[in-house]
């Protein structure tokens, strides 16, 4: 079972936050805390990530499995909002299980394969030298030598357990798994039930082109930009990404 962080009072409806690569459910905390004075609000850290097992798989049904076992402890139907690759899982698991799925928000992603590799980011997560890093910002200054962006420098040591010396993260098989990762599964089936595709308005992640697929598998698929923001809508923009999720849902419980 997935090592799940639990907000707001057990009751109706829970909602599912799934998180995307390399990230944890303590990194959707603040949002997750507004949200659950509407919801039981429920943010797992994925397999390979956090306090998860570490397996020697990374495929999205094996995530899609995951999260189904989740959602069937707390009822066996939820609401979920995935981004990125928590957004890729959670179509897999809409496409699969249908039935365990209230509704489906998925943030910045598409159900494609993507080119641009993210295994530049593990081995700059591999080049630093644990033994010399004391507290956090030990890691951000190695990092900084191979990952520009300082929202990534620290984004990536938030899945640092300094006091063990050891990534939260099994690089080992993400970077096995990439293909996975960035592919996105042929499956049979569809999701009949209320979509939202939210995507940055600055992000490229979500294409034109990518609306016929999308409407394939998702016949009520809608769509929606949050225009100042990019890939990370939700760190970008959180209250504009709350107020979007807050409107689907309350839209599709009437």
């Amino acid at each position: 079972m997935l090592n799940t962080l639990s907000h707001g009072t057990p009751g109706g409806t829970p909602l599912v936050i799934v998180h995307g690569l390399y990230g944890s459910g303590r990194n959707w905390g603040v949002i997750a805390k507004r949200l659950s004075d509407r919801w039981h609000v429920l943010t797992p850290d994925m397999r390979n990530h956090g306090d998860s097992p570490r397996t020697q798989t990374h495929s999205y049904p094996d995530l899609a499995g995951d999260l189904a076992e989740l959602i069937d402890a707390h009822g066996g139907r939820a609401h979920v909002v995935g981004h990125s690759m928590g957004g890729k899982a959670a179509m897999v698991l809409a496409l699969q299980h249908p039935e365990k799925l209230a509704s489906l928000l998925v943030a910045d992603i598409a159900p494609v394969a993507y080119t641009h590799s993210q295994i530049q980011f593990i081995e700059a997560m591999r080049a630093v030298d644990l033994s010399r890093v004391e507290k956090r910002s030990d890691a951000v200054e190695q990092l900084a030598l191979h990952v520009e962006d300082n929202t990534l420098q620290s984004f990536f040591t938030q899945s640092l357990d300094v006091q063990n010396k050891r990534w939260k993260l099994n690089l080992d098989t993400l970077a096995r798994e990439m293909p996975k990762i960035l592919g996105f599964p042929e499956i049979q089936g569809r999701y009949d039930g209320p979509t939202l595709f939210l995507s940055g308005g600055q992000s490229d992640y979500v294409q034109a082109e990518h609306r016929p697929r999308i409407r394939e598998l998702f016949p009520k698929a809608r769509f929606a930009k949050i225009p100042k923001a990019g890939h990370w809508l939700h760190a970008e923009d959180p209250r504009g990404f709350e107020a979007s999720v807050r409107a689907f849902v309350d839209h599709v419980e009437g």
